[in-house]
């Protein structure tokens, strides 16, 4: 497909430079003015929902942001990892042959 839109444009190689940049310009325009508007509300990347409930009522002028203080290891904040975090207990690699 490519070779025959090569041989079909006209004025030689500058003509057919010239011909294929604004080709390619009109497909990039076609996409970003036409189908891309088209197609973005079909797309679920605006769909953001943020469930985390951030102790404040309604109205309470938190953004929902919370901050939690000390380490996030110390036993006390109420997460509790299921493995060490003071030492790497992974076995070495294996050499190879």
């Amino acid at each position: 497909m490519y070779a025959w839109i090569w041989r079909k444009l006209p004025f030689g190689l500058a003509g057919k430079l010239t011909g294929s940049v604004l080709l390619a310009a009109a497909a990039l325009a076609l996409l970003w003015f036409v189908v891309f508007p088209w197609a973005e509300p079909l797309l679920p990347f605006d769909d953001v929902q943020v469930t985390q409930d951030s102790g404040v009522p309604d109205g309470g002028g938190d953004s929902g942001v919370t901050t939690e203080t000390g380490n996030p290891g110390d036993p006390g904040d109420g997460h509790e990892l299921p493995y060490d975090t003071d030492q790497n207990n992974t076995p070495p690699p294996s050499p190879r042959r």
